[in-house]
This record gives C-alpha cells, structure tokens and sequence, in this order.
C-alpha cells in the first residue's frame, strides 16, 4: 500500500481527472477501504482542497472550486497569470500542446475561486495575442466542455449558429477540437438526432447534467476529420525542408510555428503544419538561407511557381 503522503496526491490526481467519484468507485482506484478514504479526503481539506461530499445511493466525491487557492504557494496574481498563460499555450498551435494544454487548464481552472475565474476570463478576452488567429473562448466554457467529454456526461448549453435564433442543446459530448484558430466540440445531438461540430465561441453556459452515456461511433476517421468535413476546411499540409541555417537563426525567423530538429551546427531539418502552402514558403523565404523541398509534392510545385513568379517581375519590361 502507498504511504499516506504519496497516497493523498493520488486522490488529488484522481479528483481532478472527473466532475464526480463514487466513494466505493474511488477506494477501489486507491486499493484502500472507505473509511480510509474519508480521512484522506479530510487531509485534503486539511490542505485547503474544497473537496465535496453526497450521501445516499448516488454519493461520493467532487473537487469543488474554493474560497482559497490550494497550497501551491502560490499568490492570487500567480494563479491568474498561470491559468491565463496555459489558455494561450492551448490556443498556441505548437504541434502536441493542445491536449496537454487543455488537461493543465482543466484542472488549474476547477480550483479557482469564482472571482479569480471571472479575472481569467476578462483577462483573455481582452488581451491579443500574436499565437490565436481565432475568437477567443472562455476558459470557464472550454473546460466544461472539456471535462463533460471526458467524464462521458451528457451537457446542455445555450448556441447560436450563423444567421440563426439562439436555441438550447443537449448532447452527448465526444472531443473537443482545435482547427484553423478555432475551438470545436464534435457531439451527438440528442434533440436532433444527429452528429454535429458546434463552435466553442457560440456556445454559451454549459452545464453538466450528470447522466452518463455510452459513447457512440462517431461517423468519420476521427474527431478532426469530422469537423473539417462538417465546415468545408481544407486538410492541412505537413511541410518539411533542410535548411542550411544553424537552429538559432532558424528558431529565430520561424518561432512557435514550426518544429525545428538540428541535424550539425550549420543545418537543420523544419517541419511545418498549415492549410496553406504561402506561410511555410513565406518563413522560409524570411530565414534568407539555401532550403530544400522535402515533402510534399505540393509544396515543392508551390515553391517552383513563387520563384518562376519572382524571376519574370526582374525581367526588364519589353
């Protein structure tokens, strides 16, 4: 049996992943018995962790937003600065950030008090950000909906298509997407029958409802492919090149956008994500070294008319 210390941080772990634990469902993930488990729920709130607590048939555990930070030492302005920091690096467009982005974000918004929540949400709305090409989402709407998704909850919420009156859904939510600086939920709508991609954006006031579904197959080869098939987005390209140019200078022109793998002192490999060939070609351009096209097809084509185009307006007119 893990020590009570290492054991504790289990069950903070564990009360962060989902909106609601059943006690006997929880002691078993912590091969302890429930009554062992109700003292550490109160060593928890020892800490200062506002953990909650039902009686009855349907009872068990939620890790509630408190009246005070938890005790990651840090200060008010700290907390806000953090929750507001993960929420750009969400919405970053760094190839694997997402996810890993959205689950820290997840868990730092769920313990922060109301009045830090609404100071996070202002804070993002109103501050621009080079990284986010898109309408910026509420973190208190992404994580909702983020966390309805994982705990296989059904969620009701207010949404206005384009053009359209405000209506009510209610869905049986599957992922969350992140496309073309946009936000995503692809679901099941239960009113409609139907699979659908709704914007985060147009989404307001997102509520769990506690009934649990068994999920559904989705109609596509995944979540990503549904909603760029749902709103017409192209597939993006993965570009790849050599560049002779040492990392720095390469990092330096090219920044977040790419992936940039150092081969020896003077070259390196860059790899690039878009819906359109003009950017990887136009940061190439920008690191003013020799490159070569590695792939794909599509891009050295791209790259062949730019400088067909650029040699032709030095010609001297006839």
């Amino acid at each position: 049996m893990a020590n009570t210390s290492s054991r504790t941080l289990r069950l903070l772990s564990l009360l962060q992943t989902h909106r609601h634990w059943p006690g006997q469902e929880l002691a078993d993930q912590l091969g302890v018995s429930e009554r062992t488990l109700r003292r550490d729920v109160d060593r928890l709130r020892e800490l200062g962790y506002p953990v909650n607590a039902a009686r009855g048939t349907d009872g068990g555990y939620q890790l509630a937003p408190g009246a005070v930070l938890p005790p990651l030492l840090l200060d008010d302005e700290e907390a806000v600065a953090l929750a507001v920091g993960i929420g750009d690096a969400v919405q970053s467009g760094i190839a694997g950030m997402e996810e890993a982005s959205l689950r820290a974000l997840t868990k730092v918004v769920r313990v922060l008090p109301p009045r830090l929540r609404a100071r996070v949400d202002a804070l993002r709305a109103m501050t621009v950000s080079a990284a986010m090409s898109g309408p910026v989402v509420a973190a208190g709407v992404l994580t909702a909906v983020a966390q309805a998704c994982r705990d296989e909850e059904r969620l009701r919420f207010g949404y206005t298509s384009r053009g359209a009156a405000p209506t009510d859904r209610e869905v049986e939510p599957h992922r969350v997407v992140a496309l073309g600086g946009r936000w995503y939920l692809v679901a099941y709508d239960l009113g409609r029958h139907d699979w659908r991609s709704f914007r985060l954006d147009r989404l307001t006031e997102p509520t769990a409802t506690g009934a649990r579904f068994r999920p559904r197959p989705l109609p596509a080869q995944d979540a990503v492919a549904f909603v760029q098939a749902a709103s017409g987005a192209p597939a993006p390209y993965t570009v790849e090149a050599l560049v002779h140019a040492p990392f720095a200078r390469v990092r330096q022109v090219v920044g977040q956008w790419g992936t940039i793998e150092p081969l020896d002192q003077d070259s390196c490999r860059l790899t690039m994500t878009s819906t359109s060939l003009d950017w990887p070609a136009q940061a190439l351009g920008n690191v003013g070294a020799e490159f070569q096209v590695l792939g794909p097809p599509e891009f050295a084509a791209h790259v062949q008319e730019w400088g067909a185009r650029f040699i032709r307006a030095t010609r001297a007119p006839e």
